[in-house]
């Protein structure tokens, strides 16, 4: 049993008008009520001796060496609490009686299903697409906007607004396109009855094969857009809900969680910047939807776009991945697309129904 600090040392002033202050035996001074001494530790949010001894090793004594001597125990014993109260024992069953805390708790739960009805809005389109800005939701907007540039006029598509943060993934209208509730969620009015598609890699997958577009012919270079199109989808949960989570959104900064995430985001844009040293785009010398999955993603980190973690990663080692970057980011569909579901930032374009909407934002 830890015997709280409190009953150990004790930070006591001189004002007999020596101007000292150190630290005494508590056991010269009077019995302490309770470990407490701020009414957040009362309350019983901190562990008491963690946070006398936060208060203590944070302390700068003035006089005699013993006090620096003290305060080295102190801080030493604090980093020691440190480390058990972060020890978590899982329980023998798991169950869901508090948020996880974060910047998407409030989002989080271990259940699927609608919470609320609302019915999704159509517009005039065939293509209704019901998205956020989101690296995974800008895949397929620069995908409808790249089969515009090339002349399909079938792929015009009326764009909604999912404000995750808001819960909109969770009406029933939304939970019927995509029972998973997660955005991008297409519904292809085209088709009796309606299509539904969802997953943006589903997503990507089935405008190339409906238009014919972005998919190499070629079978060896399909095969190649095909398999840098899955690795994305595999590759991403560790970026995003991997490093991204630890690094920049948990309620808690975590070195191995923040140190094995960091690792495997570098080796994956190592592994992409291999491909592309020799290679134009992630199939050859073709740009497809695999470029379109992975640069939302990877051409965001690298240039600082999202987490604010491009110092951290290093990442002007990536010279090529910082070359495929910025040639993308160029295309005039790109610039359109990247815009469309954005309610944040400097340039908004929260719905779009037609290219007017672009007018004044590229």
């Amino acid at each position: 049993m830890v015997v709280p600090v409190a009953r150990r040392f004790a930070f006591v002033s001189d004002h007999s008008g020596g101007g000292r202050a150190g630290f005494t035996p508590a056991s010269l001074l009077p019995a302490p009520k309770g470990d407490c001494v701020t009414s957040s530790c009362q309350a019983g949010s901190v562990n008491p001796e963690l946070h006398i001894v936060s208060n203590l090793a944070s302390a700068r004594p003035i006089g005699r060496d013993r006090n620096d001597a003290v305060v080295a125990v102190l801080r030493a014993r604090y980093k020691s609490l440190m480390s058990e109260e972060s020890e978590y024992v899982p329980p023998e069953v798991w169950t869901w009686n508090k948020e996880s805390g974060g910047r998407f708790a409030s989002i989080n739960r271990p259940i699927a299903g609608p919470t609320h009805d609302k019915e999704l809005p159509v517009g005039e389109h065939s293509l209704q697409l019901y998205s956020l800005a989101t690296p995974n939701g800008v895949k397929v907007t620069v995908m409808l906007e790249e089969l515009l540039e090339a002349g399909h006029a079938g792929a015009e598509y009326d764009a909604w607004l999912i404000n995750i943060g808001d819960g909109d993934q969770f009406g029933s209208g939304f939970v019927d396109i995509n029972p998973n509730s997660k955005i991008p969620a297409l519904l292809d009015r085209s088709q009796d009855p309606p299509q539904r598609v969802f997953e943006s890699g589903a997503i990507l997958l089935y405008l190339a094969e409906k238009f014919g577009a972005f998919l190499p012919e070629d079978g060896r270079e399909r095969t190649e857009a095909l398999s840098w199109l899955f690795w994305q989808m595999g590759a991403g949960p560790y970026l995003g809900g991997g490093f991204g989570h630890f690094y920049a959104y948990a309620p808690t900064k975590l070195e191995y969680p923040i140190d094995r995430f960091a690792m495997e985001t570098k080796r994956q844009l190592d592994v992409l910047n291999r491909r592309l040293a020799d290679n134009a785009y992630l199939a050859g010398d073709t740009y497809s939807i695999a470029d379109m999955a992975v640069w939302p993603w990877y051409g965001a980190l690298v240039k600082g776009k999202v987490y604010d973690a491009a110092k951290f990663l290093s990442v002007h080692e990536y010279e090529h991945v910082l070359r495929w970057t910025d040639v993308i980011t160029e295309r005039p569909a790109v610039k359109r697309g990247r815009l469309v579901n954005r309610s944040w930032g400097d340039k908004q374009l929260t719905e779009r129904h037609s290219a007017a909407d672009f007018d004044g934002l590229v």
